[in-house]
Protein backbone atom coordinates (compact mmCIF):
# COMPACT_ATOMS: atom_id res chain seq x y z
CA UNK A 1 0.00 0.00 0.00
CA UNK A 2 1.35 3.44 -0.59
CA UNK A 3 1.00 6.23 1.45
CA UNK A 4 0.86 9.67 1.35
CA UNK A 5 1.64 12.34 4.08
CA UNK A 6 -0.82 15.11 4.84
CA UNK A 7 1.64 17.06 6.82
CA UNK A 8 5.12 17.00 7.83
CA UNK A 9 7.19 19.24 10.15
CA UNK A 10 9.75 19.12 11.86
CA UNK A 11 9.79 20.54 15.70
CA UNK A 12 13.82 21.45 16.68
CA UNK A 13 12.88 22.13 20.10
CA UNK A 14 11.45 19.07 20.92
CA UNK A 15 13.81 16.89 18.17
CA UNK A 16 10.63 15.41 16.60
CA UNK A 17 9.15 15.14 12.94
CA UNK A 18 5.31 14.78 12.96
CA UNK A 19 4.02 13.56 10.64
CA UNK A 20 0.44 13.00 9.06
CA UNK A 21 -0.77 10.30 7.05
CA UNK A 22 -4.89 10.56 7.05
CA UNK A 23 -6.38 10.32 10.44
CA UNK A 24 -3.00 8.74 11.78
CA UNK A 25 -0.25 11.70 13.22
CA UNK A 26 3.17 10.16 13.80
CA UNK A 27 5.84 12.23 16.43
CA UNK A 28 9.01 10.26 14.96
CA UNK A 29 12.27 11.29 17.40
CA UNK A 30 15.42 12.57 15.38
CA UNK A 31 17.45 9.99 17.25
CA UNK A 32 14.96 7.27 15.75
CA UNK A 33 15.02 8.11 12.18
CA UNK A 34 18.75 8.35 12.74
CA UNK A 35 19.36 4.39 13.94
CA UNK A 36 16.26 3.80 11.90
CA UNK A 37 18.01 5.65 8.18
CA UNK A 38 17.22 3.32 5.22
CA UNK A 39 20.02 3.98 3.69
CA UNK A 40 22.82 1.54 3.34
CA UNK A 41 25.05 3.30 5.86
CA UNK A 42 23.08 1.61 8.66
CA UNK A 43 21.28 -1.36 6.91
CA UNK A 44 24.17 -2.88 4.83
CA UNK A 45 23.54 -3.93 1.62
CA UNK A 46 21.76 -7.28 2.69
CA UNK A 47 20.40 -9.10 5.53
CA UNK A 48 23.25 -9.31 8.74
CA UNK A 49 24.92 -6.61 7.27
CA UNK A 50 22.78 -3.82 9.43
CA UNK A 51 25.48 -1.38 11.35
CA UNK A 52 24.30 -0.38 14.91
CA UNK A 53 23.91 2.96 15.29
CA UNK A 54 25.43 4.49 18.96
CA UNK A 55 25.93 7.96 20.55
CA UNK A 56 23.05 9.54 18.29
CA UNK A 57 20.57 10.64 21.36
CA UNK A 58 21.36 14.82 20.83
CA UNK A 59 21.17 14.27 17.15
CA UNK A 60 19.06 16.91 15.21
CA UNK A 61 17.67 17.28 11.95
CA UNK A 62 19.13 20.35 9.97
CA UNK A 63 17.22 20.38 6.90
CA UNK A 64 14.96 18.13 5.20
CA UNK A 65 14.91 17.94 1.54
CA UNK A 66 12.00 17.04 -0.84
CA UNK A 67 12.79 13.83 -3.24
CA UNK A 68 10.37 14.29 -5.99
CA UNK A 69 6.80 13.08 -4.55
CA UNK A 70 7.59 9.74 -3.59
CA UNK A 71 10.05 10.93 -0.10
CA UNK A 72 12.07 13.07 1.61
CA UNK A 73 16.01 13.15 2.36
CA UNK A 74 16.75 14.19 6.41
CA UNK A 75 19.97 15.77 6.15
CA UNK A 76 21.33 15.36 9.77
CA UNK A 77 23.66 17.08 12.68
CA UNK A 78 26.54 14.25 12.73
CA UNK A 79 26.59 14.94 8.66
CA UNK A 80 24.63 11.77 7.70
CA UNK A 81 22.96 12.45 4.87
CA UNK A 82 22.11 9.61 2.44
CA UNK A 83 19.34 8.04 3.91
CA UNK A 84 15.68 8.54 1.28
CA UNK A 85 12.90 8.21 3.42
CA UNK A 86 10.11 7.25 1.19
CA UNK A 87 6.75 7.60 2.12
CA UNK A 88 5.91 4.56 3.26
CA UNK A 89 9.15 3.75 5.30
CA UNK A 90 8.09 6.77 7.48
CA UNK A 91 4.84 5.34 7.36
CA UNK A 92 6.12 2.11 8.67
CA UNK A 93 8.48 3.93 11.14
CA UNK A 94 5.61 5.15 12.40
CA UNK A 95 3.29 2.09 12.49
CA UNK A 96 6.22 0.17 14.41
CA UNK A 97 8.13 2.59 16.39
CA UNK A 98 7.07 1.38 20.09
CA UNK A 99 8.86 -2.11 18.64
CA UNK A 100 11.98 -0.92 16.65
CA UNK A 101 12.38 1.18 19.71
CA UNK A 102 12.50 -1.55 21.94
CA UNK A 103 14.32 -3.50 19.45
CA UNK A 104 17.09 -0.97 19.49
CA UNK A 105 17.41 -0.63 22.98
CA UNK A 106 17.59 -4.57 23.35
CA UNK A 107 20.57 -4.46 20.50
CA UNK A 108 22.45 -1.38 22.36
CA UNK A 109 22.69 -3.21 25.71
CA UNK A 110 23.76 -6.91 24.13
CA UNK A 111 26.62 -4.58 22.34
CA UNK A 112 27.39 -2.77 25.66
CA UNK A 113 26.84 0.60 23.92
CA UNK A 114 25.21 4.01 24.68
CA UNK A 115 22.66 6.37 23.10
CA UNK A 116 24.65 9.19 24.30
CA UNK A 117 27.63 10.32 22.68
CA UNK A 118 31.29 9.57 24.24
CA UNK A 119 32.93 11.91 25.36
CA UNK A 120 36.30 12.81 23.37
Amino acid sequence: MQHHPSEIKVRKTSKVLEIKFGDEQFVLPFEYLRVYSPSAEVRGHGPGQEVLQVGKQNVNIERIEPIGSYAVRLIFSDGHNSGIYSWDVLYDLGQNQQSNWDSYLDDLAQAGKLRTPEAS
